[in-house]
């Protein structure tokens, strides 16, 4: 699913409305089975997830982030320093159906 930039703009105020944390955090072992399974349920309870991400730099970050979203076939809400919000909808819960009507 494509977000348009209004849908976006969206989530992201929601995800500070709600004041996330970061759910799971990718260590310095990098993207290990268990780090992608905790994101996969994480993103199957809430949608909207925050991740924090190792210091890198740009050129290696980005595609970090592009692997993560693909993966789980997610769409990057924000990029700040070292922490990421990405979306994937779940049709059971829909927690956001009304923020993402256009």
């Amino acid at each position: 699913m494509n977000l348009s930039n209004s849908q976006i703009k969206r989530l992201r105020a929601e995800s500070q409305r709600l004041k996330l944390k970061p759910v799971v955090m990718i260590g310095q072992n990098g993207l290990s089975e268990n780090v992608q399974n905790e994101i996969d349920s994480a993103l199957g309870h809430h949608e909207l997830v925050k991740i924090r991400i190792p210091s890198l730099d740009k050129t290696t970050k980005m595609p970090l982030i592009d692997t993560i979203c693909a993966h789980h076939r997610a769409n990057l809400v924000q990029a700040i320093g070292h922490v990421i919000v990405i979306y994937r909808r779940n049709d059971e819960i829909d927690r956001f159906a009304n923020l993402l009507k256009d």
